[in-house]
Protein backbone atom coordinates (compact mmCIF):
# COMPACT_ATOMS: atom_id res chain seq x y z
CA UNK A 1 0.00 0.00 0.00
CA UNK A 2 3.27 1.95 0.12
CA UNK A 3 2.34 3.00 -3.64
CA UNK A 4 -0.98 4.91 -2.67
CA UNK A 5 0.45 8.30 -2.92
CA UNK A 6 2.41 8.10 -5.67
CA UNK A 7 -0.91 6.02 -7.95
CA UNK A 8 -2.89 8.87 -6.79
CA UNK A 9 -0.83 11.63 -8.57
CA UNK A 10 -0.76 10.33 -12.08
CA UNK A 11 -2.32 11.71 -14.20
CA UNK A 12 -3.40 11.92 -17.93
CA UNK A 13 -6.40 11.55 -20.60
CA UNK A 14 -7.46 8.74 -19.20
CA UNK A 15 -8.49 9.09 -15.15
CA UNK A 16 -8.63 5.14 -14.95
CA UNK A 17 -4.58 4.62 -15.92
CA UNK A 18 -3.93 4.90 -12.30
CA UNK A 19 -6.56 2.16 -11.63
CA UNK A 20 -4.88 -0.27 -14.06
CA UNK A 21 -1.43 0.43 -12.57
CA UNK A 22 -3.00 -0.56 -8.74
CA UNK A 23 -1.25 -3.66 -8.33
CA UNK A 24 -1.21 -4.33 -4.75
CA UNK A 25 -4.31 -5.82 -3.70
CA UNK A 26 -4.35 -7.94 -6.35
CA UNK A 27 -0.60 -9.63 -5.77
CA UNK A 28 -2.01 -9.98 -2.01
CA UNK A 29 -5.03 -11.69 -2.89
CA UNK A 30 -2.85 -13.92 -5.22
CA UNK A 31 -0.33 -14.73 -2.28
CA UNK A 32 -3.47 -15.58 0.30
CA UNK A 33 -2.15 -12.38 2.80
CA UNK A 34 -4.85 -9.87 1.60
CA UNK A 35 -6.52 -8.59 4.85
CA UNK A 36 -8.96 -6.89 4.00
CA UNK A 37 -12.75 -6.95 2.71
CA UNK A 38 -12.97 -10.23 3.68
CA UNK A 39 -16.75 -11.37 3.67
CA UNK A 40 -18.09 -12.34 6.67
CA UNK A 41 -20.97 -15.02 6.88
CA UNK A 42 -22.35 -13.56 9.52
CA UNK A 43 -21.03 -11.63 12.90
CA UNK A 44 -23.19 -12.12 15.94
CA UNK A 45 -21.19 -11.03 18.81
CA UNK A 46 -18.25 -12.84 20.42
CA UNK A 47 -17.92 -15.56 17.57
CA UNK A 48 -18.40 -15.13 13.72
CA UNK A 49 -18.59 -17.29 10.81
CA UNK A 50 -15.87 -16.50 7.89
CA UNK A 51 -15.95 -18.94 5.09
CA UNK A 52 -18.01 -21.38 6.92
CA UNK A 53 -15.82 -21.86 9.72
CA UNK A 54 -16.21 -20.58 13.29
CA UNK A 55 -14.21 -17.96 14.51
CA UNK A 56 -13.58 -15.45 17.84
CA UNK A 57 -14.15 -12.16 16.61
CA UNK A 58 -11.59 -9.81 18.24
CA UNK A 59 -12.12 -7.03 15.17
CA UNK A 60 -15.48 -5.77 16.16
CA UNK A 61 -16.33 -2.42 17.49
CA UNK A 62 -20.01 -4.14 18.93
CA UNK A 63 -18.59 -3.16 22.21
CA UNK A 64 -21.90 -3.85 24.53
CA UNK A 65 -22.74 -6.93 22.26
CA UNK A 66 -26.38 -5.09 21.21
CA UNK A 67 -26.58 -6.32 18.32
CA UNK A 68 -28.52 -9.33 18.87
CA UNK A 69 -29.74 -7.87 21.79
CA UNK A 70 -33.64 -9.02 21.75
CA UNK A 71 -35.12 -5.37 22.43
CA UNK A 72 -32.88 -4.19 19.84
CA UNK A 73 -33.94 -6.78 17.37
CA UNK A 74 -37.67 -6.23 17.95
CA UNK A 75 -37.32 -2.55 17.16
CA UNK A 76 -35.82 -2.72 14.44
CA UNK A 77 -38.22 -5.39 13.40
CA UNK A 78 -41.61 -3.08 14.23
CA UNK A 79 -40.24 -0.03 12.70
CA UNK A 80 -40.08 -2.01 9.05
CA UNK A 81 -43.32 -2.97 9.34
CA UNK A 82 -44.63 0.33 10.78
CA UNK A 83 -42.95 2.62 8.35
CA UNK A 84 -41.27 0.49 5.50
CA UNK A 85 -37.52 0.22 4.93
CA UNK A 86 -36.65 3.48 4.07
CA UNK A 87 -37.47 7.55 3.79
CA UNK A 88 -36.64 7.64 0.41
CA UNK A 89 -35.53 11.15 0.43
CA UNK A 90 -33.46 13.64 2.68
CA UNK A 91 -34.11 15.34 6.20
CA UNK A 92 -34.91 18.88 4.42
CA UNK A 93 -38.17 17.60 2.33
CA UNK A 94 -40.05 14.03 3.21
CA UNK A 95 -36.99 12.30 4.99
CA UNK A 96 -37.87 13.48 8.43
CA UNK A 97 -40.29 11.83 10.70
CA UNK A 98 -41.38 12.09 14.18
CA UNK A 99 -38.56 8.69 15.10
CA UNK A 100 -35.93 10.89 14.33
CA UNK A 101 -36.67 13.86 16.37
CA UNK A 102 -37.79 11.04 19.23
CA UNK A 103 -34.16 10.25 19.33
CA UNK A 104 -32.50 13.09 19.13
CA UNK A 105 -34.46 14.18 22.20
CA UNK A 106 -32.88 11.19 23.78
CA UNK A 107 -29.53 11.70 22.68
CA UNK A 108 -29.66 15.49 24.06
CA UNK A 109 -31.61 14.40 27.25
CA UNK A 110 -28.30 11.80 27.63
CA UNK A 111 -25.90 14.23 26.76
CA UNK A 112 -27.20 16.56 28.95
CA UNK A 113 -27.12 19.31 26.34
CA UNK A 114 -30.16 21.45 24.61
CA UNK A 115 -30.88 19.38 21.03
CA UNK A 116 -29.53 16.64 19.33
CA UNK A 117 -29.76 15.83 16.04
CA UNK A 118 -29.41 12.31 13.95
CA UNK A 119 -27.50 12.03 10.60
CA UNK A 120 -27.51 9.08 7.92
CA UNK A 121 -23.64 7.72 9.40
CA UNK A 122 -21.11 8.83 11.78
CA UNK A 123 -18.78 9.69 9.14
CA UNK A 124 -21.28 11.94 7.66
CA UNK A 125 -20.90 13.55 11.31
CA UNK A 126 -18.37 15.00 10.60
CA UNK A 127 -18.03 15.74 7.13
CA UNK A 128 -21.33 17.94 7.90
CA UNK A 129 -20.75 19.51 11.32
CA UNK A 130 -17.03 20.28 9.87
CA UNK A 131 -18.01 21.69 7.07
CA UNK A 132 -20.73 24.16 7.70
CA UNK A 133 -19.09 25.13 10.71
CA UNK A 134 -15.45 26.08 8.61
CA UNK A 135 -17.46 28.27 5.62
CA UNK A 136 -14.63 31.24 5.42
CA UNK A 137 -10.55 32.23 5.00
CA UNK A 138 -11.12 33.48 9.10
CA UNK A 139 -11.90 29.89 9.59
CA UNK A 140 -9.50 27.28 11.30
CA UNK A 141 -9.81 24.09 12.18
CA UNK A 142 -7.51 22.77 14.94
CA UNK A 143 -7.01 19.18 14.93
CA UNK A 144 -4.79 16.59 16.64
CA UNK A 145 -2.47 15.00 14.25
CA UNK A 146 -4.38 11.52 14.78
CA UNK A 147 -7.93 12.71 14.44
CA UNK A 148 -9.94 10.26 12.12
CA UNK A 149 -10.46 10.01 8.49
CA UNK A 150 -13.50 11.49 8.81
CA UNK A 151 -12.24 15.03 10.72
CA UNK A 152 -9.91 15.21 7.72
CA UNK A 153 -12.12 14.95 5.24
CA UNK A 154 -14.04 17.42 7.11
CA UNK A 155 -11.47 19.85 7.36
CA UNK A 156 -10.63 19.55 3.50
CA UNK A 157 -14.31 20.85 2.41
CA UNK A 158 -14.15 23.45 4.64
CA UNK A 159 -10.35 24.02 3.25
CA UNK A 160 -12.42 24.21 -0.54
CA UNK A 161 -14.26 27.40 1.28
CA UNK A 162 -11.06 28.85 2.38
CA UNK A 163 -10.84 27.80 5.60
CA UNK A 164 -7.44 26.51 7.06
CA UNK A 165 -5.69 23.37 8.75
CA UNK A 166 -4.05 23.04 12.01
CA UNK A 167 -2.35 20.34 13.44
CA UNK A 168 -0.96 19.77 16.91
CA UNK A 169 0.89 16.89 18.09
CA UNK A 170 -0.84 13.87 19.16
CA UNK A 171 -2.79 14.56 22.66
CA UNK A 172 -0.87 17.10 23.96
CA UNK A 173 -2.71 20.78 25.09
CA UNK A 174 0.79 22.12 25.36
CA UNK A 175 1.12 21.41 21.51
CA UNK A 176 -2.39 23.13 21.39
CA UNK A 177 -1.87 25.85 23.59
CA UNK A 178 1.23 27.14 21.18
CA UNK A 179 -0.97 26.06 17.92
CA UNK A 180 -4.27 28.35 18.92
CA UNK A 181 -1.85 31.06 20.12
CA UNK A 182 -0.03 31.88 16.48
CA UNK A 183 -3.30 32.14 15.30
CA UNK A 184 -4.23 35.66 14.31
CA UNK A 185 -6.82 37.45 16.03
CA UNK A 186 -9.36 37.66 13.22
CA UNK A 187 -9.61 34.15 13.16
CA UNK A 188 -12.20 31.77 14.61
CA UNK A 189 -10.94 27.85 15.70
CA UNK A 190 -12.79 24.97 15.71
CA UNK A 191 -10.71 22.42 17.71
CA UNK A 192 -11.24 18.87 17.33
CA UNK A 193 -10.64 15.44 18.85
CA UNK A 194 -11.08 11.98 19.44
CA UNK A 195 -12.46 11.29 22.24
CA UNK A 196 -11.13 7.90 22.59
CA UNK A 197 -8.45 7.17 19.56
CA UNK A 198 -9.51 4.67 17.33
CA UNK A 199 -6.27 3.00 16.39
CA UNK A 200 -4.76 3.34 20.17
CA UNK A 201 -7.07 3.11 22.78
CA UNK A 202 -6.11 5.80 24.24
CA UNK A 203 -8.16 8.79 26.28
CA UNK A 204 -7.77 12.30 25.15
CA UNK A 205 -6.58 14.52 27.69
CA UNK A 206 -10.29 16.14 27.56
CA UNK A 207 -9.24 18.22 30.93
CA UNK A 208 -6.17 19.68 29.52
CA UNK A 209 -7.52 20.83 26.19
CA UNK A 210 -10.68 22.33 27.07
CA UNK A 211 -8.75 24.67 29.55
CA UNK A 212 -6.52 25.37 26.71
CA UNK A 213 -9.72 26.13 24.03
CA UNK A 214 -11.61 28.55 26.89
CA UNK A 215 -8.27 29.98 27.65
CA UNK A 216 -8.39 31.30 23.86
CA UNK A 217 -12.01 31.59 23.29
CA UNK A 218 -12.35 28.38 20.71
CA UNK A 219 -15.09 25.94 20.64
CA UNK A 220 -15.02 22.35 20.73
CA UNK A 221 -16.21 18.94 18.94
CA UNK A 222 -15.62 15.92 20.37
CA UNK A 223 -15.60 12.47 18.39
CA UNK A 224 -16.51 9.87 20.73
CA UNK A 225 -17.80 7.12 18.46
CA UNK A 226 -15.56 4.69 20.20
CA UNK A 227 -16.40 6.14 23.78
CA UNK A 228 -19.98 6.11 23.91
CA UNK A 229 -20.79 3.06 25.95
CA UNK A 230 -17.27 2.26 27.00
CA UNK A 231 -16.46 5.05 29.40
CA UNK A 232 -18.04 7.54 31.54
CA UNK A 233 -20.86 7.41 33.92
CA UNK A 234 -23.94 5.37 32.09
CA UNK A 235 -21.58 5.18 29.01
CA UNK A 236 -21.91 8.81 28.51
CA UNK A 237 -18.33 9.15 27.01
CA UNK A 238 -15.07 11.28 27.35
CA UNK A 239 -16.77 14.33 28.36
CA UNK A 240 -18.36 12.58 31.20
CA UNK A 241 -15.81 10.54 31.91
CA UNK A 242 -13.64 13.96 32.95
CA UNK A 243 -16.64 15.76 34.16
CA UNK A 244 -16.30 18.32 31.16
CA UNK A 245 -19.54 17.98 29.71
CA UNK A 246 -20.85 21.32 30.05
CA UNK A 247 -17.77 22.58 28.61
CA UNK A 248 -17.62 20.79 25.29
CA UNK A 249 -19.60 22.65 22.82
CA UNK A 250 -20.35 19.75 20.27
CA UNK A 251 -20.30 15.93 20.88
CA UNK A 252 -20.73 13.90 18.10
CA UNK A 253 -20.50 9.90 17.14
CA UNK A 254 -22.01 6.72 15.28
CA UNK A 255 -24.74 4.07 15.71
CA UNK A 256 -22.25 1.76 14.30
CA UNK A 257 -20.55 0.64 17.52
CA UNK A 258 -21.91 0.84 20.84
CA UNK A 259 -25.63 1.63 19.44
CA UNK A 260 -25.77 -1.46 17.27
CA UNK A 261 -26.97 0.45 13.97
CA UNK A 262 -26.27 2.66 11.32
CA UNK A 263 -26.10 6.43 11.81
CA UNK A 264 -24.79 9.05 13.32
CA UNK A 265 -25.46 11.79 16.16
CA UNK A 266 -24.66 15.29 17.01
CA UNK A 267 -25.73 17.38 20.64
CA UNK A 268 -24.99 20.81 21.65
CA UNK A 269 -26.36 24.27 21.91
CA UNK A 270 -29.55 24.45 19.80
CA UNK A 271 -29.32 27.20 17.38
CA UNK A 272 -25.63 25.48 16.52
CA UNK A 273 -27.42 22.45 15.19
CA UNK A 274 -30.02 24.50 13.45
CA UNK A 275 -27.18 25.72 11.61
CA UNK A 276 -25.75 22.62 10.66
CA UNK A 277 -28.54 21.14 9.60
CA UNK A 278 -29.32 24.53 7.06
CA UNK A 279 -25.94 24.82 5.84
CA UNK A 280 -24.37 21.82 5.90
CA UNK A 281 -24.68 20.10 2.06
CA UNK A 282 -24.24 16.66 3.30
CA UNK A 283 -26.79 16.83 5.09
CA UNK A 284 -29.56 18.31 3.35
CA UNK A 285 -29.04 16.74 0.99
CA UNK A 286 -28.53 13.13 1.57
CA UNK A 287 -30.64 10.17 2.33
CA UNK A 288 -32.40 10.04 5.97
CA UNK A 289 -31.44 7.40 8.67
CA UNK A 290 -34.05 4.31 7.83
CA UNK A 291 -36.44 3.88 9.90
CA UNK A 292 -35.21 0.22 11.23
CA UNK A 293 -31.83 1.92 12.00
CA UNK A 294 -33.02 4.63 13.50
CA UNK A 295 -35.17 2.26 16.02
CA UNK A 296 -32.60 0.14 16.65
CA UNK A 297 -30.02 2.66 17.79
CA UNK A 298 -32.92 4.11 20.04
CA UNK A 299 -33.21 0.71 21.39
CA UNK A 300 -29.81 0.41 22.13
CA UNK A 301 -29.59 3.53 24.06
CA UNK A 302 -32.55 2.41 25.86
CA UNK A 303 -30.76 -0.72 26.78
CA UNK A 304 -27.32 0.52 27.66
CA UNK A 305 -29.10 2.72 30.07
CA UNK A 306 -31.20 -0.38 31.89
CA UNK A 307 -28.58 -2.84 31.79
CA UNK A 308 -25.56 -0.91 33.42
CA UNK A 309 -23.98 -4.56 33.89
CA UNK A 310 -22.82 -4.57 30.37
CA UNK A 311 -20.38 -1.47 30.39
CA UNK A 312 -19.25 -3.35 33.63
CA UNK A 313 -18.97 -6.34 31.99
CA UNK A 314 -17.15 -4.76 29.24
CA UNK A 315 -14.71 -3.16 31.34
CA UNK A 316 -13.97 -6.14 32.98
CA UNK A 317 -12.94 -7.95 29.81
CA UNK A 318 -10.86 -5.40 28.19
CA UNK A 319 -8.86 -4.89 31.46
CA UNK A 320 -8.08 -8.52 31.89
CA UNK A 321 -7.03 -8.24 28.21
CA UNK A 322 -4.82 -5.32 28.65
CA UNK A 323 -3.64 -7.31 32.07
CA UNK A 324 -2.49 -10.38 30.61
CA UNK A 325 -1.06 -8.80 26.87
CA UNK A 326 1.54 -6.89 28.69
CA UNK A 327 2.33 -9.57 31.24
CA UNK A 328 3.08 -11.63 27.87
CA UNK A 329 5.19 -9.15 26.98
CA UNK A 330 3.33 -7.09 23.99
CA UNK A 331 3.99 -3.53 23.80
CA UNK A 332 0.45 -1.86 23.97
CA UNK A 333 0.82 1.73 24.07
CA UNK A 334 -1.48 3.74 26.29
CA UNK A 335 -4.81 2.42 25.59
CA UNK A 336 -7.22 2.65 28.67
CA UNK A 337 -10.14 1.52 26.59
CA UNK A 338 -11.28 -1.75 24.86
CA UNK A 339 -9.44 -0.87 21.59
CA UNK A 340 -5.66 -2.76 22.57
CA UNK A 341 -3.38 -2.47 19.64
CA UNK A 342 -0.62 -4.92 19.91
CA UNK A 343 2.60 -2.78 18.26
CA UNK A 344 3.88 -4.93 15.68
CA UNK A 345 5.76 -1.88 13.90
CA UNK A 346 6.34 -3.82 10.69
CA UNK A 347 3.90 -4.02 7.65
CA UNK A 348 4.72 -7.71 6.71
CA UNK A 349 5.20 -8.87 9.91
CA UNK A 350 2.00 -7.29 10.98
CA UNK A 351 -0.02 -9.16 7.96
CA UNK A 352 1.59 -12.41 8.69
CA UNK A 353 0.75 -12.40 12.29
CA UNK A 354 -2.83 -11.84 11.30
CA UNK A 355 -2.69 -14.57 8.40
CA UNK A 356 -1.43 -16.71 11.37
CA UNK A 357 -3.96 -15.58 13.87
CA UNK A 358 -6.67 -16.68 11.39
CA UNK A 359 -5.52 -19.33 9.90
CA UNK A 360 -3.84 -21.72 12.58
CA UNK A 361 -5.82 -20.61 15.72
CA UNK A 362 -9.41 -18.77 14.04
CA UNK A 363 -8.54 -15.72 15.88
CA UNK A 364 -9.91 -12.55 13.55
CA UNK A 365 -7.86 -9.60 14.34
CA UNK A 366 -7.50 -6.09 11.84
CA UNK A 367 -4.05 -5.25 11.05
CA UNK A 368 -3.38 -2.07 11.00
CA UNK A 369 -0.46 -1.02 8.15
CA UNK A 370 0.24 1.96 6.01
CA UNK A 371 -0.51 4.50 5.25
CA UNK A 372 -3.50 3.53 7.36
CA UNK A 373 -0.59 3.93 10.18
CA UNK A 374 1.98 6.04 10.35
CA UNK A 375 5.25 4.36 9.35
CA UNK A 376 6.48 2.20 12.87
CA UNK A 377 2.73 2.43 13.98
CA UNK A 378 1.69 -0.64 12.21
CA UNK A 379 -0.37 -2.67 15.13
CA UNK A 380 -2.82 -5.76 15.31
CA UNK A 381 -5.80 -3.68 16.63
CA UNK A 382 -7.96 -6.08 18.68
CA UNK A 383 -11.45 -5.14 20.50
CA UNK A 384 -13.58 -6.41 23.40
CA UNK A 385 -16.77 -6.41 23.73
CA UNK A 386 -19.40 -7.06 27.23
CA UNK A 387 -20.33 -10.38 25.22
CA UNK A 388 -16.77 -12.16 25.64
CA UNK A 389 -16.21 -15.38 27.86
CA UNK A 390 -13.21 -15.88 29.42
CA UNK A 391 -12.77 -18.97 27.76
CA UNK A 392 -12.79 -16.90 24.56
CA UNK A 393 -9.92 -14.68 26.36
CA UNK A 394 -8.24 -17.03 27.72
CA UNK A 395 -8.22 -18.85 23.96
CA UNK A 396 -6.89 -15.45 22.35
CA UNK A 397 -4.14 -15.08 24.98
CA UNK A 398 -2.57 -18.49 23.88
CA UNK A 399 -2.77 -17.68 20.29
CA UNK A 400 -1.11 -14.48 21.11
CA UNK A 401 1.43 -15.83 23.06
CA UNK A 402 2.15 -19.02 20.36
CA UNK A 403 2.12 -16.36 17.39
CA UNK A 404 4.17 -13.66 19.03
CA UNK A 405 7.07 -16.25 20.00
CA UNK A 406 7.10 -17.56 16.18
CA UNK A 407 7.33 -13.92 14.77
CA UNK A 408 10.02 -12.67 17.23
CA UNK A 409 7.83 -10.09 18.86
CA UNK A 410 7.92 -11.82 22.41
Amino acid sequence: MASRTSLSRIGGRDVFEKCYKFMTADNARAMGVYPFFRPLDFNNGPEAQLEGRKVIMLGSNNYLGLTTHPKVREAAKNAIDKYGTSMTGSRLVNGSMRLHNELEQKLAAYHGKEAGLVFTTGYQVNIATISALLSNKKSVAVIDKDDHASIYDGVRLGQAAGARMVRYRHNDPDALDQALSELDTSEGALVITDGVFSAQGEIANLPGIVSVVKKHKARLLVDDAHALGVIGPGGRGTAAHFGVADQVDLIGGTFSKSLASIGGWLVGERKVLDYIQHFAYSFLFAASAAPPSVAAAMAALDVMQEEPERQEKLRENFTYMRNELRRLGFELGKTETAVIPIYIRDDLRTVMMWKTLLDEHSIYVNPFITPGVPPKQQVLRTSYMATHERHHLDRALEAFEKVGKKFGVL
